[in-house]
């Protein structure tokens, strides 16, 4: 379940997926099959060459990438959450809910 985002977040998200930039959105999750995660980060691109390119930088496998809904991202939660969000200057999306 996601929630602690504004619909105008999620829609510049989407926006930027669909214009091949790599964009990510935080918000709060729960998830019973990932304990002690409150968060979770969208890291999409609709350009799929673009996003393994980005992924591979941090481990990633094209195999984790969600391909639901037209909009591809990773799932980034935990320690590589923030590792990533804190080498792209992003820490701040993770900080504003307090992990």
């Amino acid at each position: 379940m996601a929630f602690g985002i504004k619909r105008a977040e999620l829609v510049a998200w989407k926006t930027a997926v669909q214009q091949g930039k790599i964009a990510f959105l935080t918000h709060y999750w729960l998830d019973d099959r990932f304990p002690g995660c409150k968060t979770v980060t969208k890291a999409g691109c609709a350009d799929l060459e673009k996003l393994i390119d980005w992924g591979r930088q941090y481990g990633l496998k094209k195999e984790w990438i969600d391909m639901r809904d037209d909009y591809p991202h990773f799932d980034l939660f935990g320690e590589t959450e923030r590792r990533i969000l804190h080498n792209e200057g992003l820490i701040h999306q993770l900080n504003r809910f307090n992990q």
